[in-house]
């Protein structure tokens, strides 16, 4: 898709008992089919109380999402195939950055899949720490701070 015919694209926080279902749908394409995570690892106890980010297209269709947790963990960065290379990810790791920020947190931090060490490198993240294992992905800690 280039971006001449890329529709606009909506990025909202969104409720989890509302939105699970669309949420999931993207969590699940790209986790666990993509990237063969075990189903059972995709949703787990703090999505209830996570706050939740929706990326969807003008006519309705979700293709991105992310959420935090009160900690400043970053997690759950998903982006549908098609909608890679748009910037996407990047405006959904804003916002959360953003609203981190908002709720007096002084940094975040996430756990990225070692072949993305570089976006995140990108957007002010530092690696730290040893490489490890999470559902059979290399990953690796990363921190920033909410303001650089």
């Amino acid at each position: 898709m280039t971006a001449a015919a890329t529709p606009a694209i909506h990025i909202r926080i969104v409720d989890w008992d509302s939105a699970a279902a669309e949420l999931m749908a993207v969590r699940v394409a790209v986790f666990v089919v993509e990237q063969g995570v075990p189903p059972e690892l995709e949703q787990d106890e703090h999505d209830a109380t996570a706050l939740h980010l929706q990326a969807t297209t003008t006519d309705g269709r979700t293709i991105g999402t992310a959420r935090l947790l009160e900690d400043g963990h970053i997690g759950r960065v998903a982006v549908m195939p098609d909608w890679r290379g748009l910037g996407l990810g990047t405006r959904l790791l804003a916002r959360l950055i953003d609203v981190a920020q908002e709720r007096g947190l002084d940094g975040v931090f996430l756990h990225a899949q070692c072949s993305a060490e570089s976006f995140y490198e990108r957007l002010g993240f530092v690696a730290e720490g040893e490489v490890f294992d999470d559902a059979g992905i290399d990953h690796r800690c990363m921190r920033r701070p909410v303001s650089l």
